[in-house]
């Protein structure tokens, strides 16, 4: 039998790229097998160096909430990309899309551009401490933000997935000031500020997880959450690098009607290009260099080719009925997959919100990381394969979401399910 295309390119990776890809998730280790290099994309398919097609529900780890090669963007790629790439010095694209993410997301009246979600948390983080005067975090079991040194501690996504628990090169001292509690335990939280009095700067929180699996919160979690900041004069970060702009034009905060002391904002807001952003309150954005003493800074921030891409993308998130079609289409994948283990009996859980959502398998409820660690990821690889096989790709990995975009259409959400439907009556 012929050697792939693309396992084929994946040999020529290894030996020159560290594991033959660009970000760990990608080598698909959790699942096995070689990774699918991606030729092109359109709408809600991918295709493969092979030429095979498959509807795509990792969307770029979930910034193409409007598909691939979106023709509004490509249009206005196009334009921005013949007045030149990148300048160096501001441009007024980049004030309006700070002027928009202020209206979008309330608890911002100032933002900062950056290029990655992991500049977005490391620059929070650091501002968060001069501002208080602190030195200590408190993070969550299971949560990602990033890969910055003092974040590598319990963290999710690609860490979960390899099994790491931290990382070898972060230093014990950054280490020591990261402290860790339980998603969805308020007396985790309490715990640690009892214990650690005024030595915390921040807690950092992704108000819907989506780096160990889709996790939302329980009820009155994240008011606790800001109760507990606020008694202390600590500072609380949402870290919506994956919810803004996806579970609601305002984010995660909109839904729980929360307002965090900074915001972390990414995927989305880039419409596909590198492009991410912190922001807040005037009084603790001000602290900011050239206004204020914390240094941060970036060669490609607020990129014009990205901003326009971001403008564009927010524009048409804006427009009425959105978040009602992709909670549709949300719901219309999960009560099918949902009708397909009643069928066969197979013990699932399936977290969702909105156009995100995870299947775990082999337990029957997880709400935090403990919980979603007892999956069956051998089970998953399985279904991994099962559906790649039937022309759909998945998240190569049990901790990851799966995304719908407003390219996904009733009849590709028909086929996913039935897809789901063979594979489970093959297993059973």
């Amino acid at each position: 039998m012929p050697t792939s295309s693309s396992t084929q390119l994946y040999r020529r990776a290894l030996e020159k790229i560290p594991g033959g890809v660009n970000s760990p998730v990608r080598a698909w280790k959790a699942v096995g097998g070689a990774p699918k290099f991606v030729r092109c994309g359109r709408g809600s398919y991918i295709i493969d160096a092979d030429a095979k097609q498959y509807i795509d529900f990792v969307g770029s780890w979930g910034p193409l909430i409007l598909g691939h090669a979106n023709v509004n963007i490509l249009r206005c790629l196009k334009q921005v990309a013949e007045r030149g790439t990148t300048f160096g010095a501001p441009t007024e694209s980049e004030v309006k899309l700070a002027e928009t993410v202020c209206r979008l997301v309330p608890s911002i009246q100032k933002v900062r551009l950056v290029s990655s979600g992991t500049e977005a948390t490391m620059s929070a983080l650091r501002l968060a401490r001069a501002y208080t005067g602190r030195t200590k975090i408190v993070k969550f079991d299971g949560c990602y933000h990033g890969h910055a040194d003092g974040l590598l501690v319990k963290a999710g996504s690609g860490v979960a997935t390899l099994g790491l628990p931290d990382s070898p090169g972060v230093p014990p001292a950054f280490a020591r000031e990261t402290l860790v509690a339980t998603f969805n335990d308020v007396g985790s939280v309490e715990r640690l500020f009892h214990r650690h009095k005024k030595a915390i700067a921040a807690v950092i929180v992704e108000p819907v997880c989506g780096n160990m699996g889709v996790i939302p919160p329980v009820p009155a979690f994240l008011n606790s959450l800001r109760r507990i900041t606020r008694s202390h004069s600590t500072l609380l970060i949402f870290d919506e690098v994956i919810t803004g702009f996806r579970v609601a034009l305002g984010g995660a905060q909109e839904i729980y009607q929360i307002q965090p002391d900074l915001t972390c904002l990414g995927k989305i807001l880039g419409g596909g290009l590198p492009l991410a952003a912190f922001g807040g309150s005037r009084e603790i954005m001000d602290l900011l260099a050239p206004e204020g003493p914390v240094y941060q800074a970036g060669t490609l921030s607020g990129n014009p080719l990205a901003v326009a891409a971001g403008l564009t993308t927010l524009a048409l998130l804006s427009r009425p009925g959105i978040y009602k079609a992709l909670e549709s289409r949300g719901k219309t994948l999960q009560a099918g997959f949902e009708e397909v283990l009643r069928k066969y009996h197979k013990r699932t859980t399936i977290n969702r919100i909105g156009s995100m959502m995870t299947l775990f398998f082999g337990v029957e409820r997880v709400r935090n990381a403990a919980e979603a660690r007892k999956c069956d990821r051998e089970l998953f690889a399985r279904f991994f394969h099962g559906m790649l096989k039937r022309g759909i790709y998945m998240p190569p990995a049990p901790f990851e979401a799966a995304f719908l975009s407003l390219a996904h259409t009733p009849a590709d959400l028909a086929k996913t399910i039935a897809a789901f439907d063979q594979w489970v009556t093959a297993e059973t």
